[in-house]
């Protein structure tokens, strides 16, 4: 068969993402405090773009009436001009999509609600870490004729885990200095004696012996029981302890109960996880009967085209790369304050869509929250799931209930024996309820449960109670059982 060039013509659609449904698609996911280092980058980077100052913020009877009436003749002035002029530039469509966000002057919002932040006193400074707190004791220590003290005792102090366990064995540290395993054993027991007590114990028996040695302990049947009997102590089996070591269930009672004030994680009061302040991105706010969502624009810089830059858009401006350079960061400055108020809009969307669908958990809480899923939102308000997770994700509400993330509100469902679909968060709920309420001496078993759930008519296996407890991370039975 012989090769053929042909030209011919051919129909099809192509779905094109254009570079600003890109940048709208890109502003979705971002929480609160990403878009406003963003808008503050383009600020930066963009001439064309100016943040509204607290002066143009100004309510409108707070300007002289003699001055507004000049400013009304100047602008009545203006305004004719401009009729006069032609179009100042090609692209008159932007006038058309765009004339919210090109007027010269500021449209003030109508008043915001002023929200009370916390007070300053409860803003704690970062506490100390636990390394810091042991290199201060360590400097304290007598050490002039001991030049490896500082040196072993920094390496031991700097292979500390945040529970305040040496995570390195001893030759490893003798290792990283050429040093001596007697040295390092001889400073690791110096470490040791630092507060906290049972630092650097390289086991959980370790810890809790030194902390026995230092209550002065030695040698008694507490010693004996982490010592010797840990793992039956773990495995709550108190008869065979008291057997092993000729003790009554009493006397045993006693040494359990000094064992459990010790503390198997020494060091982490000093290494806590620093408090995070949410700020959410939707108030729900309850007006009349009804529930409405409030998007939280404090911090958020408001933005609008330069009227200085703008104006170098006049045709009669001879200068062919500067009308470029303007032209093009004019388009970008309208897309971008464009999918800023898209993503707003898209955002409370969503949450009146979810406000709709969890009434019940707004007036009465967790155990009355539904099911709910990406496509229930997309079907009520005309979008893609894929949108609305973009929407979700990063984001908060605050609502009476308290802070959550809006993604919480997402989760599956099981049919009860009534008909009704339950929230799994509200099983949940409901499995913790019934271990708090159990006898810890005699803990209810995953088959126990079940049965409970049951005669409330929600019908599960004991795999999924077992799968819900882990998710909570609560232990099995076995564990929650108390001996005294």
């Amino acid at each position: 068969m012989a090769l053929q060039q042909r030209l011919q013509t051919r129909l099809s659609q192509k779905l094109v993402l254009t570079p600003s449904l890109q940048q709208a698609i890109k502003l979705l996911p971002m929480s609160t405090l990403e878009l406003v280092d963003l808008l503050t980058q383009e600020v930066v980077e963009n001439p064309m773009l100016e943040e509204v100052t607290a002066e143009d913020l100004e309510p409108p009877d707070a300007v002289n009436p003699a001055e507004a009436a000049k400013a009304d003749d100047a602008g009545a002035d203006k305004d004719q001009a401009d009729k006069d002029q032609p179009e100042s530039w090609d692209d008159a469509d932007y006038e058309y999509f765009f004339g919210d966000y090109l007027d010269d002057g500021y449209r003030p919002h109508a008043p915001r609600e002023v929200r009370e932040l916390p007070p300053i006193e409860n803003t704690l400074s970062t506490p100390g870490a636990l390394a810091d707190h042991l290199m201060w004791q360590l400097s304290l220590q007598p050490g002039d004729d001991d030049p490896l003290l500082r040196d072993i005792g920094s390496a031991i102090i700097g292979n500390l885990d945040d529970d305040g366990y040496l995570v390195a064995s001893v030759g490893e540290i003798a290792a990283m200095g050429d040093w001596d395993t007697e040295d390092v054993e001889r400073i690791l027991r110096v470490v040791q004696g630092l507060d906290p007590v049972g630092v650097a114990a390289r086991g959980l028996r370790e810890c809790l012996m030194l902390q026995i040695a230092h209550l002065g302990l030695d040698g008694t049947a507490t010693e004996m029981i982490v010592r010797d009997h840990l793992k039956l102590l773990q495995s709550q089996q108190g008869q065979e302890i008291a057997r092993r070591l000729g003790l009554t269930l009493d006397e045993l009672k006693h040494h359990v109960g000094v064992i459990r004030q010790l503390d198997p994680k020494p060091g982490s009061r000093y290494n806590r996880t620093a408090s995070q302040h949410v700020i959410p991105d939707v108030y729900v706010v309850k007006v009349e009967d009804r529930y409405v969502a409030m998007l939280n624009d404090d911090g958020m810089p408001q933005l609008r085209i330069s009227p200085v830059y703008r104006r170098l858009l006049d045709k009669d401006n001879d200068n062919r790369e500067t009308r470029a350079y303007v032209k093009e960061k004019f388009r970008s400055a309208l897309w971008l304050i464009k999918s800023v108020d898209q993503r707003q809009k898209t955002i409370q969307k969503v949450a009146n869509s979810i406000i709709e669908f969890q009434q019940e958990f707004l007036d009465r809480g967790i155990d009355f929250l539904r099911p709910l899923v990406l496509r229930n939102v997309a079907d009520e308000i005309g979008m893609h799931e894929s949108t609305v997770s973009r929407v979700v994700n990063n984001k908060y509400m605050h609502t009476p209930q308290g802070v959550f993330e809006m993604k919480y509100f997402f989760h599956s469902g099981i049919s009860s024996a009534y008909g009704e679909s339950v929230s799994s968060v509200a099983i949940k709920q409901r499995i913790r309820r019934i271990i708090e309420e159990e006898d810890s001496r005699k803990p209810l078993s995953d088959s126990r449960i079940v049965r409970l759930l049951q005669d409330d008519g929600l019908i599960l296996a004991r795999r999924t109670i077992a799968k819900y407890r882990e998710e909570m991370k609560i232990p099995t039975s076995s564990r929650r059982r108390v001996l005294f």
